[in-house]
């Protein structure tokens, strides 16, 4: 899941600028559930928008923006509304934006309405999110019992925990688990320890190179 929070609402107006009609698109999936871009959400800044001055021409929830088939059927079944709006602003994360304006058939001023934060996990309650995966493009997981050590521990250790782990707990946050500690224990709870005495060559930075690209077969 994609985590985004809302901008300003000042900071939107300011971007929008002297555009009048304004076309809104959320997003039904990671958006909805980050409260950022869902109905409830669009309903809110359509009414901060109406105050303003602005005129909302309409809006459109696909269940993710960021996968152009969805977001073309969406902007095919609000055509004539897009084309009698100014601009649209996209409640969604930045590559909702980028597939809105990549697949856009007419000329208009495409603005992001929220920033977008990590990648994440939703914990069982449906309350926590938790950056989870940096998408580094050299996964370790199989290694690791399936914990991240990239994205959890705070240095980035590939090889285990660094000299200032405490009772199981991180030098740099001490309200965090040490990932290492849990990455033992995991290992551990398998029968796999042995992994660990595996020395991890240095991360391929190269596989990071922006911006990245993956042609489908």
């Amino acid at each position: 899941m994609i985590v985004t929070e809302k901008k300003p609402l000042q900071e939107i107006l300011k971007n929008i600028g002297n555009e009048k009609n304004i076309f809104l698109i959320g997003c039904g999936e990671c958006s909805t559930t980050c409260k950022t871009g869902g109905e409830k959400e669009l309903n809110e800044i359509k009414e901060q928008l109406i105050a303003a001055g602005k005129n909302v021409t309409g809006f459109a929830i696909p269940k993710a923006p960021c996968i152009g088939s969805q977001i073309i059927m969406a902007q095919a079944i609000n055509r004539k509304l897009i084309e009698s709006a100014d601009s649209v602003l996209v409640m969604s994360c930045g590559l909702g934006v980028q597939s809105v304006k990549e697949n856009l058939r007419q000329k208009k001023g495409v603005h992001a309405g929220c920033d977008t934060l990590f990648i994440s996990t939703l914990d069982r309650s449906g309350k926590v999110l938790t950056e989870m995966c940096s998408a580094c493009g050299d996964c370790v997981l199989d290694l690791t019992g399936g914990i991240c050590p990239v994205t959890r521990c705070a240095k980035g250790l590939l090889n285990g925990p660094c000299g200032g782990s405490d009772k199981g707990k991180c030098e740099v946050d001490k309200e965090k688990d040490c990932v290492w500690g849990l990455i033992y224990n995991e290992l551990k709870e398998k029968g796999k320890i042995s992994q660990m005495e595996k020395i991890q060559k240095p991360r391929k930075y190269s596989k990071q190179l922006k911006p990245r690209a993956k042609v489908l077969a």
